[in-house]
């Protein structure tokens, strides 16, 4: 009997907030993951190499997961610029005015390398009331002295021309320097009108009038950006009742927090502060779960307890994204009781792990230490009549890779591989993997004789194997097809 070509199983569902599912290894050679500047080495990939990459959970070793902890702080406060179904967007940061064409440049502003004429001392970032074009000639003293109004200021701006912003002293006066500004649609002139506001009025006052203009709003949260004033920019989210804005921008504060102490007091504040109801749920679990590593670490750091010996840590816990740091928990605290914050059960029902999601990480660990023990117990379920059976809520077909990957023993494939229900598949994986027995039992259920002799060619002359396909092939009870 021809067997047609192997068709791919079906991604199973429950994947954890949407989140995509990977486990890790300790491997000198798996050192990908270098950006985590407390490690010199990370935890890899898993053990399966899958072309669905909905089952692939994919982790940033910023300390900031993606799935895992369902969202951090550059993912949201991106969709936040983007305008994203989940993210806050109260105001788009992004200014709309174009920038080319100006007669004058911001760049070397926000590459804080500009500098005035010589004629004054300090920088464009320290004074902000002097505009200029430096590939322009020379400021004549009439560029001073005569007293431009508002309208005609920005048109010398625009042509690149110098001018003074000083002389503009009144609030008045200078709000309709920054109406003019938007007027003449030139991003640059804008952002350099709101340095001057900036500097010569108070926050309060500032931030009441950008609420009344648009446009000169996000340029001017786009400017905070650009320049990292994040404290400032707080205290606009703040002022423009964009409360959760607000939060998401404090809380983006811990990334520059080193030390993992008052990063995790940082993040207890933050839990109080204003989120959505689930934007608030992963801020909870960012400060459990730092809260979790810090004792996890102190305890392992010492390495007394034979496993650590037997496998040295090749990277600190801290920062780890939840699913890693559940892989870490199954490979060198499996079997502790729940009670224990390292206990793979404590974490897993902490934060709210799924089933499927649990299985594949604890099987990722448990098939690299070779504890084929365990690896069983994972997998072994009871009915209501007490009877063992093995269930899998990822597929036996994904557990047959794991272990292949992990060099299982033929048997212990071979009890994995029986057990995939896709009779296709598990003849390929089957003939793939070298599980003989099931190839020849299957091709003598299938009365496929020819089949049969061609896999008696693959077979070790002399085998156990060899000698019970001759067995079948002379039993004259089988009434084969071919």
């Amino acid at each position: 009997m021809s067997i047609s070509k192997m068709t791919r199983a079906k991604a199973e569902d429950d994947d954890w907030h949407g989140s995509k599912i990977r486990a890790f290894t300790f491997d000198d050679e798996d050192d990908e993951f270098t950006k985590l500047k407390e490690s010199k080495r990370a935890v890899f990939s898993i053990l399966v190499d899958d072309d669905d990459e909905d089952d692939v959970e994919k982790v940033s070793w910023s300390g900031e997961p993606v799935g895992s902890i369902s969202w951090s702080v550059k993912e949201t406060a991106s969709s936040i610029r983007s305008g994203g179904e989940h993210g806050f967007p109260k105001i788009d940061t992004t200014p709309s005015l174009p920038k080319q064409g100006s007669g004058y440049s911001l760049s070397s502003l926000f590459k804080a390398k500009g500098r005035p004429f010589q004629s004054f001392s300090e920088s464009f970032t320290e004074t902000s009331t002097r505009v200029y074009a430096p590939e322009l000639r020379k400021p004549k003293s009439e560029d001073y002295l005569n007293d431009w109004s508002p309208e005609e200021t920005v048109k010398r701006m625009r042509k690149g021309k110098v001018c003074s912003l000083e002389k503009f002293r009144s609030l008045q006066d200078k709000l309709l320097l920054l109406d003019e500004s938007v007027s003449a649609h030139d991003g640059n002139v804008i952002t350099a009108v709101l340095i001057y506001l900036k500097k010569s009025l108070s926050k309060e006052i500032l931030f009441r009038e950008l609420m009344l203009r648009e446009v000169a709003l996000r340029h001017y949260v786009h400017y905070l950006k650009e320049m990292g004033e994040q404290k400032l920019l707080v205290e606009l989210m703040r002022a423009l009742g964009r409360s959760e804005d607000m939060a998401l921008m404090q809380y983006k504060g811990h990334l520059s927090i080193k030390d993992e102490c008052q990063r995790k007091d940082f993040l207890k504040n933050c839990v109080s502060l204003p989120f959505s109801q689930d934007d608030g749920s992963h801020v909870q679990d960012h400060y459990t779960l730092l809260e979790r590593q810090i004792i996890i670490e102190a305890a392992d750091k010492k390495g007394t307890a034979e496993i650590f010996k037997k496998f040295p840590r090749k990277a600190s816990i801290l920062n780890m994204p939840i699913i890693t740091t559940l892989y870490y928990s199954c490979f060198y605290h499996y079997g502790e009781s729940e009670g224990t914050f390292s206990s793979p059960t404590n974490i897993r029902k902490t934060f709210r792990i799924s089933e499927k999601q649990y299985i594949l990480t604890a099987l990722g660990a448990r098939a690299k230490l070779k504890s084929w023990f365990d690896v069983d117990t994972l997998f072994n379920t009871k009915n209501w009549l007490g009877y063992t059976r093995k269930k899998s809520p990822i597929g036996f077909h994904r557990v047959v890779d794991i272990l292949q990957k992990n060099n299982a023993p033929v048997q212990v494939l071979q009890e994995y591989v029986n057990l995939i229900d896709d009779a296709e598949l598990k003849l390929s994986l089957a003939q793939k993997y070298k599980c003989h027995d099931i190839v020849i039992d299957m091709y003598r259920d299938l009365k496929d004789r020819q089949q049969l002799i061609v896999y008696q060619g693959k077979v070790e002359r002399g085998s156990p194997e060899d000698r019970k396909i001759e067995r079948l092939l002379g039993n004259l009870q089988i009434r084969w097809k071919n």
